[in-house]
């Protein structure tokens, strides 16, 4: 396990150091961040001031070695922007969207858990298909048009949640319920299908065989049996959310995240900040696909490594 752990780590700063490099190179080719910051009616000589206040005059592999020098010491420099330190930003950003990403998660699991039990113990059943429609309909369901819909039904109509901002469980649920509803249809189905195969294994026919109730059946043998693909999936939803999904519904809701920093960096071209942004990603996801990794022996003894 300790030498898995280990190459692990030595295969994640391979992956953050590529993910670095091409976030730079994209960076450096989607336009000029000068022509951003300055007005219209600037000249020439104030352009090319500003150009090499940030360090864009300096050759592409200069750029890139200190880039590279920087991240390794986590110094990013600071936002073009906001003129403080980038990564300084990011963290700050990062635990109101942890908070809505971990309770959006949680909603999605006490969801579709026992609702993929439900439709996989009755297959077949109209319950297991209106469960199963349900499901996709979700995971198919963009989610700034779900945040839309509740907010004018929800906030705007009935008043019962605010519309945006940040503080209060009345700023949380509604946001968060948004951003479950496409990992409570992935979590469902991956439940409901992987629970429907152990409950048709040969040993769950046994212990019925012998005696053991329905309820033995299903939790003490086919849930455990079933929880790596469970995880799996939590696993990739969980990265999903932080590397994308998140943005637009913080941004539907004004939800103060990292999401809704990324879009007004993308904005700016503010490169520093982009670059802390995209390395803290990585990580994250990193360590998320470690941990479900390693939490498969747990669920199933046959996995070891």
């Amino acid at each position: 396990m300790k030498r898995y752990i280990i190459m692990r780590l030595l295969y994640t700063v391979v992956v953050i150091l590529g993910v670095s490099i091409l976030v730079f190179i994209i960076t450096h080719v989607i336009g000029n961040p000068v022509n951003t910051m300055l007005p219209l009616q600037a000249t020439d000589a104030e352009r090319a001031a500003l150009k090499h206040q940030l360090g864009l005059d300096k050759p592409l592999m200069v750029q890139l070695s200190e880039f590279l020098s920087g991240m390794f010491r986590l110094d990013f420099g600071k936002s073009w922007w906001q003129q403080v330190p980038a990564l300084g930003i990011v963290l700050h950003k990062i635990p109101a969207t942890l908070q809505l990403v971990a309770t959006a998660l949680i909603i999605a699991v006490m969801v579709a858990i026992p609702l993929g039990i439900i439709a996989a113990y009755k297959p077949g059943t109209i319950l297991d298909r209106v469960l199963t429609t349900a499901s996709l309909i979700g995971i198919c369901l963009p989610p700034f048009w779900v945040g839309l819909m509740f907010v004018l039904f929800f906030a705007v109509k009935l008043g019962w949640f605010y519309t945006s901002g940040y503080g209060t469980i009345r700023h949380l649920i509604l946001p968060a319920l948004t951003l479950a509803v496409v990992p409570m249809g992935h979590l469902a189905q991956i439940v409901r299908f992987s629970m429907a195969e152990q409950l048709n294994a040969q040993y769950s026919t046994t212990a019925r065989a012998k005696g053991a109730s329905d309820f033995s059946v299903l939790f003490a043998h086919a849930l455990k049996n079933a929880a790596t693909s469970i995880v799996t999936m939590g696993g990739m939803d969980l990265g999903r959310l932080l590397a994308g999904e998140t943005a637009a519904v913080e941004v539907v809701f004004g939800w103060p995240g990292f999401g809704t920093l990324i879009v007004d960096t993308i904005g700016r071209q503010d490169f520093p900040l982009l670059q802390a942004e995209v390395f803290l990603v990585a990580v994250i996801i990193c360590f998320i696909n470690l941990a479900v990794d390693i939490s498969y022996g747990y669920f199933d003894p046959r996995i070891r490594y």
